[in-house]
């Protein structure tokens, strides 16, 4: 099994053992492109990292929420919010959360031989912004699934998953226009009826939205600025046909969201609220408890 280590609160990552990362190197498959370390960073504050002689890794962060900085090649850049870079092998380089910021963080090191393709053309700041064909939520659960397998895998088998997960997961920043392209035409295709009503179908805008930034902690201006609507209009137009407030709803999806994590996953408790963007876990148990009307540890112990 990889070595699992701890930081930041709510943190979660995944350091391969030399035993492994041999398997990797050997394996006709793997050596194409693999995961040497993996981790998720909610919400850190502080975080700073500096190598003078760089690594032999390709070095990816994906920033969700937060802001942060990078220097390399004698260059400073700023990161933000639904951007992601990679820094490349063999170069000196240091980043971290910006002065007074925290950042949330998806990153991953890794090699092979078709590393530097994903790499191309990302050591300047790239934007993944959410669209409705933006698919980010998909994104997240590959990332997810990676981490997952490379946490419990111990053989081959694993390993060359992880490597093909990775494979989709860079392809998706890559080749961004592809990706969503691909996303829009099963949307198209699907049974869902294209809805024409422009009032329904800002909910439906704020909705996929919501779910696009569901590890986030986004504001009712944030969503009007996506939709353009009126605060007043807009919050009219989503009650009448939800029932609810734009913010809880969001909350809402943010519970579902924690109900399946605490169904399917090992993750604590701690760590869930911090994946679904709330830094408070009091907080969290006691949101949870009102939506489901049990405390999160109760309702997971449903499913042991």
């Amino acid at each position: 099994m990889a070595k699992k280590k701890d930081g930041f609160l709510g943190e979660r990552s995944v350091i391969l053992p030399p035993m492994l990362v041999r398997m990797e190197e050997e394996d006709p498959l793997v050596s194409s492109l693999f995961i040497t370390d993996i981790g998720h960073y909610p919400m850190a504050e502080h975080h700073y990292r500096r190598r003078e002689k760089g690594i032999d890794q390709y070095v990816l962060i994906y920033c969700i929420d937060g802001r942060g900085f990078y220097k390399l090649n004698g260059q400073t850049y700023f990161v933000s919010r639904n951007q992601y870079f990679i820094l490349p092998a063999g170069v000196p380089h240091e980043y971290g959360a910006a002065e007074g910021e925290k950042w949330t963080i998806y990153w991953v090191h890794f090699r092979g031989e078709h590393a530097s393709v994903y790499a191309e053309g990302a050591q300047k700041p790239l934007d993944v912004k959410a669209t409705l064909n933006s698919n980010i939520a998909n994104r997240n659960n590959i990332f997810e699934e990676m981490l997952s397998t490379l946490h419990f895998g111990e053989g081959i088998e694993d390993l060359r998953y992880a490597s093909s997960l990775l494979h989709y997961y860079l392809a998706s920043l890559r080749y961004l226009r592809q990706y969503r392209r691909s996303v829009s035409y099963g949307a198209s295709h699907s049974n869902r009826p294209f809805n024409t009503n422009k009032d329904i179908g800002v909910v439906d805008a704020a909705v996929h939205y919501m779910k696009e930034n569901i590890e986030r902690r986004i504001t009712l201006q944030d969503i009007l600025d996506y939709v353009g609507y009126s605060s007043t209009r807009f919050s009219t137009l989503f009650k009448q046909q939800t029932g609810c407030s734009p913010l809880s709803y969001f909350n809402r999806l943010k519970i579902e969201y924690a109900c399946h994590m605490l169904k399917v996953t090992d993750m604590h408790i701690n760590q869930i609220c911090y994946k679904v963007g709330i830094e408070d876990s009091l907080y969290f148990s006691r949101l949870f408890s009102k939506v489901m009307g049990m405390p999160p540890s109760e309702y997971r112990e449903q499913f042991l």
